[in-house]
């Protein structure tokens, strides 16, 4: 009994150390994308017709919603390839990340119906503002490492 139940603490410790793991693996990949997403929105925002906004954004919402994501589309360019399954996804276990990615994810949206450059500037604008202040990874400010 005694064997048992080192065995199963030896178990749940792995397991837990495994999913400490894969989170902090899929944490990664957000941030990747989320930089990835990042740059495409000021691109978006810097652009000098609406057709290549546009483009842009689509990038921004590839990155965002990831190949199985609502609103991905392969044909727009797919700028984070390989980077992890989206940043929305990837970021499904830390709530207030996940709802700022919402959030920059409506405003690429909304940015996408927009017909004039200057509101899809406008659009593009707070997507990347709202990308820059993600707090993706954790500060290491105080730390001596």
């Amino acid at each position: 009994m005694k064997m048992l139940k080192k065995t199963f603490a030896m178990g749940l410790t792995g397991a837990m150390a495994a999913a400490i793991a894969f989170a902090a693996f899929a944490h990664g990949n957000a941030q990747t994308e989320i930089s990835t997403a990042r740059a495409h929105a000021m691109m978006a925002q810097s652009a000098n017709t609406v057709a290549m906004a546009h483009t842009h954004l689509h990038h921004v919402i590839n990155c965002l919603v990831g190949p199985g994501g609502q609103g991905f589309d392969a044909t727009a360019g797919t700028p984070c390839k390989g980077q992890g399954n989206g940043a929305i996804p990837d970021s499904a276990g830390n709530s207030a990340l996940h709802g700022k990615l919402q959030g920059a994810l409506a405003d690429a949206q909304a940015g996408l119906e927009a017909n004039s450059l200057a509101s899809v500037h406008s659009q593009a604008g707070k997507v990347a503002a709202a990308l820059q202040a993600t707090p993706a990874q954790p500060s290491s400010a105080g730390n001596s490492w």
